[in-house]
Formats: C-alpha cells, sequence, structure tokens
C-alpha cells in the first residue's frame, strides 16, 4: 500500500513541476544575448532556460548512474572476497 502511495506522489510531484517549469519557460519570451565563452549568442530567455534545465538534468543523471556503478562494483567485490563454504 505504501508503494502505490509513493508512486501517486512521484507522479503529481512530476507534474507540478512540469507545471511550474512550463510557466516559467512561457512567462520568460523575450530575448537576451548571451556570452558562451568567445561566442555571444542572442535567444529567448525560454530557449536559455529550457536548455539549462536540460543541461542540468543531464548532468543530475550522470551522477546518479555513476554513484550506482560504483556501489554496484562495490559491492561485486565485497561479495567475491567472501569465504566460500565447503560443499
Amino acid at each position: 500500500m505504501l508503494k502505490g502511495t509513493m508512486n501517486k506522489f512521484k507522479l503529481v510531484a512530476i507534474a507540478v513541476i512540469s507545471l511550474l517549469v512550463l510557466i516559467v519557460v512561457l512567462q520568460n519570451t523575450q530575448a537576451v544575448e548571451t556570452n558562451l565563452l568567445f561566442l555571444t549568442v542572442t535567444m529567448p530567455s525560454a530557449a536559455l532556460l529550457f536548455g539549462t534545465l536540460i543541461i542540468g538534468f543531464a548532468i543530475g543523471v550522470l551522477t546518479a548512474g555513476h554513484f550506482v556503478s560504483t556501489a554496484k562494483r562495490l559491492a561485486g567485490t565485497a561479495t567475491d572476497k567472501q569465504p566460500k563454504a565447503a560443499a
């Protein structure tokens, strides 16, 4: 029962955050000038916000994946070092 409640909560949280992101992006449609290293780009601030969101999401996914793979690798080496029982 708790698992179903958490799934509903996650779904509602994702919907609310998505709606807030959409509202912020749609409210910021004026053009802004952005300096990217040696390049100056003029784009709507909505595109800049959306690009920043995507980059942040990608960094979060890659970081989480790195932590999970490291934990699995460490857990795998820990179980390999345990002595095996005699058959």
